[in-house]
């Protein structure tokens, strides 16, 4: 073993340098002091590859941070339009190199906008590289610059709305979607027809989706999402009144929100003020949910669906807790016997620990009969 451990560090270990009788290459003479570069071939390859990693981070970090920043200041005027607190004082807040937060509030119908930045880790080729070979690899894996656009609705505006969840997702999305988003697990996806082919409904009932696609004379969903420009850079639109992740305890009527929210592939610093039209609309979009006017059975049995889930988390809570108080319990009574054995001889002990050994021998037997 040892003889084999020695073989691999010594395989390991670079061999030792071996000055070369004749060097009839460039050399820098001072004093005593000589330097030959031809000996060093290894170190400047490695010195130009650290160069080159270094370049294209800080390139990565630099694109990440426009691309940003591109967006943030084209779309700043609608933001100072609609909110009498359009930004935070320091702007556009960077998390990391990958993301960006913007905090904006104080408006009518919007309690809150959040607007998330996660792009692509630019700054980090080795990652980068691997996200690449990765979507050679799986062809639905599609990784791009992700913009969200959180709108929280005040509470006179979202009593106002019926509870529901509904969705218009790219269909790229709907494989991972409900994995990443449990409120739409409430609903089922079907095809509409005033959408275009790329898209696809998220519903809990029909009656939603025919109250949101009334067109108005002001504003048209079908015709916003129909856009072609919107659509370059459109993932999804959804309204929830649920948690994006599911809670370990039913929400209490105070801690429940509505939210509208808007996912964007974050398109080029030159195209930033493509989307422009997309968010205003938004602003539009939200005024009009007040009116929505969903069917008495409709509410129904969305109030039943709900409750339903409400009782199987609750159910699930108590459950848990049963086990946890159970698994304590088995942890404290293992404790005291352990502290008993502990005090008994050493002889008593031997002897304890001999017949747990027979008995976890004959478990053992036990199942292998059993399997055979």
């Amino acid at each position: 073993m040892s003889g084999l451990l020695v073989n691999v560090l010594g395989s390991l270990t670079p061999p030792p340098f071996v000055q070369p009788a004749d060097y009839h290459g460039w050399e820098l003479k001072w004093k005593f002091l000589v330097f030959r570069p031809a000996l060093f071939q290894t170190q400047a390859y490695l010195l130009v590859g650290l160069l080159v990693y270094v370049a294209l981070a800080m390139y990565g970090k630099y694109i990440n941070f426009k691309r940003a920043n591109a967006w943030y200041n084209a779309h700043l005027p609608l933001l100072q339009e609609q909110f009498s607190s359009p930004a935070t004082a320091s702007g556009l807040i960077a998390d990391g190199y990958t993301d960006f937060f913007n905090f904006s509030t104080g408006r009518r119908a919007i309690a809150s906008l959040h607007t998330i930045f996660s792009l692509r880790p630019r700054q980090d080729p080795l990652q980068h590289l691997y996200h690449f070979g990765w979507q050679m690899y799986d062809l639905r894996y599609n990784p791009h610059d992700e913009l969200v656009l959180d709108f929280k609705l005040d509470a006179e505006t979202a009593a106002s709305i019926p509870d529901c969840v509904w969705a218009a997702v790219v269909k790229d999305q709907l494989v991972t979607i409900k994995s990443e988003r449990w409120d739409l697990t409430f609903t089922r996806t079907a095809d509409h027809a005033a959408l275009p082919p790329t898209l696809s409904v998220m519903t809990e009932w029909a009656d939603v989706t025919d109250n949101l696609f009334k067109t108005t004379p002001t504003f048209s969903l079908a015709k916003l999402l129909s856009d072609p420009t919107n659509l370059k850079y459109f993932k999804s639109l959804s309204i929830t009144d649920q948690p994006r992740e599911r809670p370990a305890v039913p929400l209490t009527p105070a801690e429940r929100e509505k939210h509208v929210i808007l996912c964007l592939v974050v398109p080029p610093a030159d195209k930033s003020t493509e989307t422009i039209p997309l968010v205003s609309a938004m602003f539009t979009f939200i005024e009009g949910l007040t009116k929505m006017n969903l069917r008495p059975e409709t509410r129904v049995k969305m109030k039943k669906l709900r409750e339903d889930v409400d009782r199987e988390i609750r159910e699930d809570a108590v459950k848990e807790k049963k086990e946890e108080v159970a698994e304590d319990r088995k942890v404290a009574k293992r404790k005291a016997e352990q502290e008993r054995v502990s005090r008994l001889s050493a002889a008593e002990q031997k002897k304890i620990l001999d017949r747990e050994r027979k008995r976890a021998l004959k478990r053992s037997q036990g199942k292998v009969v059993r399997k055979a």
